[in-house]
């Protein structure tokens, strides 16, 4: 098979896993929410509150802050600038602006991109953390500027500095060390605050029912709605419709083989963006129907979870694959794919978040609640 064969064969396998999902979003929305609110509305017009049950008896927890909501709303925030940038960088690929054979060009383009995508970051951490009622959003953006990048980069300077002990002709210079520094603190950082203060400047998000006082007690959970369960199920499929288009990417990088193929990585992006906004809504909706309201770090970490298959693949790709022998390209390969991992997380998560928030506010808002 050529390797544009293999392209559309890896479309194909993606599609079936995104409409597999669609269906099952579909049964959920137009017949299972569709009878339920149908009945709760009935029921509330009865005024025989006893017969609640399900997800509706939640409604006056669904909304209730998280704990570490201020962590949350930062990680949001790095997976809405890593979006914008992918999205943005994709684009101008497609277009033909960026080209393959140049390197260079794209990580530059990757590099600028991210950092002007700062003020994206800030606003949407922003205004989560004010939906969550917290008043500490100077920390919340500090940390939503500093946590990835700073992870990202404190981890590349140390391995520079083991190539610069090798005299290893891959090191990066000095200077550019600089200007990356520069565009972090003189560009990203200020937009990332810039974001953040108008985004909580402004009023925060109505719920559409009201949150009671008293928390309400979560029943005994079955074994297979424990979060450790949800997140190795929830992973799977997200991991499944993207894992052939990594081989090409990893045999790019890892390889120095030319990848020119950003239709089909375009491509293959919208459909990870669909299977982890599916997989996510089909697994929130059987936690509220176990009357369990916890539902906003669980989101995050379902599609999210998809990473930790990604790193065992990137190990799975070096034994098989690829021929390094010495330690120090060894540290590098593995660091490097986690730290790819790392920003795989957080777009992942991100996208399965926001869906849930939509797809929870929708459902709450059709009942009618005294």
């Amino acid at each position: 098979m050529t390797d544009v064969e293999i392209h559309w064969f890896s479309i194909l396998n993606s599609l079936m896993i995104v409409l597999f999902l669609t269906g099952m979003v579909a049964m959920i929305m137009l017949r299972t929410l569709y009878r339920d609110i149908a009945k709760y509305n009935a029921l509330d017009s009865q005024e025989d509150p006893t017969e609640e049950s399900g997800w509706k008896l939640v409604h006056g927890d669904v909304f209730r802050p998280p704990q570490k909501g201020s962590l949350l709303a930062t990680y949001v925030g790095i997976g809405v600038q890593l979006i914008s940038m992918l999205v943005v960088t994709l684009l101008f690929a497609l277009l033909g602006f960026l080209s393959p054979a140049s390197r260079g060009a794209l990580m530059t383009a990757s590099v600028v991109t991210y950092v002007l995508m700062g003020g994206i970051a800030g606003y949407a951490a922003a205004r989560l953390y004010k939906a969550f009622r917290g008043e500490q959003w100077k920390q919340m953006t500090l940390r939503t500027a500093f946590l990835f990048p700073g992870v990202l980069f404190g981890t590349f300077f140390v391995l520079d500095l083991m190539l610069w002990g090798e005299k290893s002709s891959g090191a990066v210079p000095f200077g550019t060390l600089a200007l990356l520094c520069f565009l972090w603190f003189g560009v990203s950082v200020p937009l990332v605050f810039v974001g953040s203060f108008y985004g909580f400047k402004q009023l925060a998000p109505e719920d559409p029912v009201r949150t009671n006082k008293i928390p309400r007690q979560i029943p005994q959970q079955p074994w297979y709605m424990h979060p450790a369960v949800c997140c190795v199920l929830g992973g799977i499929l997200p991991f499944g419709a993207v894992f052939i288009e990594l081989f090409f990417i990893l045999t790019s990088v890892w390889m120095h083989r030319f990848y020119y193929l950003f239709g089909f990585l375009a491509l293959v992006f919208v459909i990870l963006g669909l299977t982890c906004a599916e997989i996510s809504i089909v697994l929130c909706y059987f936690q509220l129907c176990s009357e369990d309201y916890n539902w906003w770090w669980r989101s995050y970490l379902i599609s999210g979870s998809s990473a930790f298959y990604l790193f065992v693949y990137s190990i799975y790709y070096f034994c098989m694959n690829l021929d390094i022998t010495k330690i120090v390209p060894m540290l590098l390969y593995f660091v490097y794919m986690a730290m790819f991992s790392y920003g795989f997380f957080c777009v992942c998560g991100t996208i399965g978040f926001l869906a849930c928030w939509v797809f929870v506010h929708k459902i709450y808002s059709a009942i009618k609640i005294d």
